[in-house]
């Protein structure tokens, strides 16, 4: 991830379904603040919304924490889920476009992926998963 993290970070807990929207106004908020696009601004709340929803529905819950970047010609919103749970198994199969276990939007951690900047993914089968995203302003 490029850029250095705001001293705004918010963190958010996800342990039911009220938390994800929890999740999706609060990176509307920081993406807002930071001066994205009304599209970025969708994007990067979609990718949100289905990756809170997957650290709920597959990770058991988790947390998820937001805050701007500034990679000194640019401000972007920075948001980090993380999970104890089961790990993913075969992250191959979960990064494939089009596939979906059927929880989410659909979108799936590769429709996830293609709607922000920069996407970076660690799991450990039995040690749990995060995922940190990035969209800048243009």
């Amino acid at each position: 991830m490029t850029g250095s993290a705001g001293a705004d970070l918010q963190v958010q807990a996800i342990g039911n379904d009220e938390d994800v929207v929890r999740v999706r106004q609060l990176v509307r908020t920081v993406a807002v603040a930071a001066k994205l696009s009304l599209v970025d601004q969708t994007k990067v709340v979609t990718a949100a919304s289905e990756l809170a929803r997957n650290t709920l529905v597959y990770g058991g819950g988790g947390q998820a924490e937001v805050s701007t970047v500034d990679n000194g010609k640019r401000r972007g919103v920075r948001v980090v889920f993380s999970d104890s749970g089961p790990g993913i198994a075969d992250l191959d199969l979960a990064l494939t476009d089009g596939y979906t276990s059927g929880g989410g939007l659909g979108l799936g951690l590769s429709g996830a992926r293609r709607l922000v900047d920069e996407f970076e993914l660690e799991t450990a089968v039995g040690a749990g998963t995060t995922v940190a995203v990035v969209k800048w302003a243009r």
